[in-house]
């Protein structure tokens, strides 16, 4: 089992004393999305590998010597988001980009650059962030970071029921053929000669005719290679290798523990967080002793044990 920390919620920014705590008790509940009453139990000794998502890992890093420790056997994954955005289209803007650029060279130095996926995405267009724009920055942090990573991902806006909610705010434009061929060449431009992959994250646009490699974050190649530094060997494990539902992803299937509608960044085009409202509700809920990211087990929950 591959879990995901997470694609719904930035665990690690706002609540890391909650994971940490889970992980020492040995175990973490999370409930279906769409049967809240249905609770699937994971026990950290089922995990291969996780796979951490977020824009800030400043607030975890403290934990790690502990989780290190308490999971010796299991390969820890960092996707670490950077994005050229101002408060327009992130309100929250914490930290500062140049401490997360330090994060990724400490996590780097520390697990191996293989394990450090950068991601600029998505790039959105508007007449304030245009090609040029995104190019320049683009530019600017593969210098930052091109020593410390192998892996560079990029995406483009998705039109997702919050992203249709701000698109008065954030004034979108489409992209064209055009577009993608700019973004394509110069971006492939610049990493050209390095030995970091970079490629597209489930786009119809993969932008491999512009010399992008072929790829997917987390593939079944990827997580045996990785698992073998750790002595395991999971190359049987069909359940492990489950494709995600996404067509144009080639990644393996992974359980993602996050909880919508409970991360304070606010970004406009997230599709997570669709309800500032409840997003604040949500927050309130949050136990840090809790099993559950928000809220406690109730009398009447259906808790299973998952094992893939």
């Amino acid at each position: 089992m591959v879990l995901f920390i997470s694609g719904r919620c930035d665990i690690l920014t706002y609540y890391p004393k909650w994971l940490l705590n889970r992980i020492k008790e040995g175990f973490v509940d999370t409930r279906n999305p769409y049967f809240p009453k249905q609770v699937s139990r994971i026990y950290f000794k089922n995990v291969d590998m996780i796979v951490f998502c977020t824009k800030n890992p400043r607030p975890f890093l403290p934990y790690l010597d502990e989780v290190d420790k308490l999971l010796p056997t299991t390969p820890l994954i960092f996707h670490i988001t950077i994005t050229p955005y101002n408060k327009d289209i992130e309100p929250i803007i914490a930290p500062l980009k140049k401490d997360v650029i330090e994060d990724i060279k400490y996590l780097s130095n520390r697990y191996g650059k293989n394990k450090i996926f950068v991601r600029y995405d998505p790039i959105i267009k508007n007449k304030h962030y245009t090609i040029s724009y995104h190019i320049k920055a683009f530019k600017k942090l593969f210098y930052l970071i091109k020593d410390y990573t192998s892996n560079i991902v990029i995406s483009f806006v998705d039109k997702y029921k919050n992203t249709l909610k701000n698109d008065k705010e954030m004034k979108i434009e489409e992209f064209t053929n055009e577009d993608y061929k700019n973004i394509g060449e110069s971006f492939y431009e610049i990493v050209k000669g390095s030995d970091i992959k970079i490629f597209t994250c489930g786009e119809k646009e993969n932008l491999m005719s512009y010399g992008f490699d072929k790829g997917s974050c987390i593939t079944k190649e990827y997580v045996k290679e990785i698992c073998k530094e750790f002595g395991k060997d999971i190359s049987t494990s069909k359940q492990t290798f489950r494709k995600q539902n996404n067509h144009y992803c080639e990644c393996i299937k992974m359980v993602d523990i996050g909880y919508y509608n409970c991360c304070l960044s606010y970004c406009k085009y997230c599709y997570a967080n669709y309800d500032e409202r409840k997003v604040k509700y949500n927050f309130y809920k949050h136990d840090e002793n809790s099993s559950l990211l928000i809220g406690k087990l109730e009398d009447d929950d259906v808790i299973k044990e998952r094992i893939n």
